[in-house]
């Protein structure tokens, strides 16, 4: 089947689930909105279990591309961040089986498939892949945003124009010279002397700009500091979808975690 064609079917199903609960939801209605016959129904997804497996996969996709969509947004780490927790939030409410896969709150009116020996869920987009826990989802999301900020322009940004030593900077390759001077290149400056190899840097130093990259150790526990900090405001997330926030909102609740654990 074209993959269009699986869509439409998948949409049918989606607005036939917003109209009555799935157990009222016939194949034979989804397949009349989609324009095909039962017949190609079945043949593309079995039957109806495997017709709510693939609904329930199709949100958690289109939730994931969210977290990935608020991860690759502009602006440091904690407004990405932010982003991820308000997405969550908004996605829960605005859709019950995103809600029911985050929080393990199914109800009578949606559709619950039945367990399944696929393949554990987190390979990415599959027809008839294992369904998403709570778990599943938090430890995918946490590790997306891990990935995400732990890249040097994840984190810091791609390199601008107007930066400092950039295209538009002063001396610049973008900047022309004044009538008749011709631009002459700096001269190299003399490198800074180097500490022996074995000399070990002072307790409580920082390692300086264009200095060799941290430890190993150094290096794992700032990864996992990281990752405790990203699955912090997931959970923090997760607990207003559950409970939604009164006053404050979202993003007050992350900003006040992320001043007590700074990134």
């Amino acid at each position: 089947m074209m993959p269009a064609a699986r869509e439409s079917l998948l949409d049918a199903a989606r607005t036939a689930l917003a109209r009555r609960p799935w157990s009222a939801v016939r194949m034979v209605d989804v397949a009349a909105a989609a324009g095909v016959s039962r017949q190609t129904l079945y043949n593309e997804f079995g039957g109806k279990d495997g017709l709510a497996r693939a609904l329930v996969r199709s949100e958690a996709d289109g939730y994931l591309a969210g977290v990935e969509r608020a991860l690759a947004g502009a602006g440091d780490p904690v407004r990405r961040l932010t982003a991820v927790a308000e997405w969550t939030a908004s996605a829960a409410h605005g859709n019950a089986v995103v809600r029911a896969m985050l929080t393990g709150c199914w109800d009578e009116r949606l559709p619950v498939p039945r367990p399944s020996a696929a393949a554990p869920f987190g390979a990415g987009p599959a027809r008839r892949g294992a369904l998403p826990s709570p778990a599943d989802l938090l430890t995918t999301v946490r590790d997306r945003a891990v990935a995400a900020l732990s890249d040097p322009q994840g984190r810091d940004g791609p390199g601008r124009a107007d930066a400092p030593g950039g295209r538009d900077a002063p001396g610049g390759a973008d900047v022309p010279c004044a009538p008749g001077v011709s631009r002459t290149p700096a001269a190299p400056e003399p490198p800074e002397p180097s500490s022996p190899p074995d000399s070990p840097a002072p307790p409580g130093s920082r390692t300086p700009p264009g200095s060799p990259a941290p430890s190993a150790p150094r290096a794992a526990a700032d990864g996992a500091e990281l990752a405790d900090v990203c699955e912090l405001v997931f959970r923090l997330a997760l607990s207003c979808v559950a409970a939604p926030p009164e006053e404050a909102g979202v993003a007050a609740l992350v900003s006040g975690v992320l001043r007590r654990h700074p990134l």
